[in-house]
């Protein structure tokens, strides 16, 4: 507990107390206040970040849920070779962000790439998928699917194969076809199981910054600046270490938000 003080609660109570005050690198902190949270409130960057923060969330969560589920499921019911597919679909997640990022910028270079070179073999036009507004924030989700979702699917499957299946058998036995014995047993059994997967990854999305520093730096302009992008800037390349402090607090409040509500709703989901 005194470590996770010292590494945790410090920290935080250190940058809660920067968030209230007027502070940059080599000065002296002054205090004002809720002077940060009214500018912040006030800044046209900081409802673009929280937009592209939630945007990113939903779609990133949402697809690695429904993925996930589908995989987990699908190698749940699969014998052959379950080890070695195993082995293989924790690689992904194992990888640190900077390859992740890495090989994002050699794999989607809009002339070089092997991405627009295989939409160029099925007459595709090439895409500029990370130096495209419209199209920067989508791809970001889907390399953050790629890397997530065997780890989602891993918690399916062990979530169903702990299951009682006793319970299929009864409703395969009462005529229930693949769709129903899916929505009407399996997806409530498996209900609290998602929810541990939502509030895992839903922190991580939150907080996502690596691979978004590592491939667009918030670019091209603020298309793909989250909230983790802003206060990294400000906080370092401006200086203004007090507002980097105010946002980060208030994206904290967002995480902690977030997984008080699953918490809850894992517990009524309980059976």
């Amino acid at each position: 507990m005194i470590f996770a003080a010292a590494m945790i609660v410090y920290p935080f109570c250190y940058a809660l107390w920067l968030s209230f005050s007027d502070v940059q690198l080599g000065s002296d902190p002054r205090f004002i206040g809720f002077g940060n949270y009214t500018r912040m409130l006030a800044d046209g960057e900081f409802w673009n970040g929280l937009r592209l923060t939630f945007f990113l969330y939903f779609m990133a969560l949402g697809a690695q849920l429904v993925l996930g589920t589908w995989l987990g499921l699908l190698l749940a019911r699969s014998q052959s070779a379950r080890g070695l597919v195993r082995t293989v679909m924790v690689s992904p997640f194992m990888l640190p962000p900077v390859v992740i990022g890495m090989m994002a910028i050699v794999i989607l270079d809009p002339s070089f790439g092997i991405a627009n070179w295989i939409l160029a073999q099925v007459g595709l036009p090439p895409a500029l998928w990370l130096s495209d507004p419209s199209t920067v924030m989508v791809t970001i989700a889907a390399l953050d699917t790629w890397q997530w979702t065997p780890f989602v699917a891993l918690i399916v499957m062990g979530g169903y194969l702990s299951l009682p299946h006793d319970v299929f058998e009864a409703a395969e036995m009462d005529g229930a076809n693949g769709w129903f014995r899916f929505r009407y047993v399996t997806l409530p059994l498996l209900m609290p199981t998602l929810i541990t997967a939502t509030v895992l990854r839903s922190v991580d999305i939150l907080r996502f910054f690596d691979v978004i520093y590592i491939t667009t730096q918030g670019g091209p302009g603020n298309a793909s600046t989250t909230l983790n992008i802003l206060a990294y800037r400000r906080g370092f390349e401006f200086s203004e270490l007090g507002y980097a402090s105010a946002v980060m607090v208030t994206l904290s409040a967002i995480v902690f938000g977030s997984v008080l509500v699953f918490a809850r709703l894992r517990k009524a989901a309980a059976w």
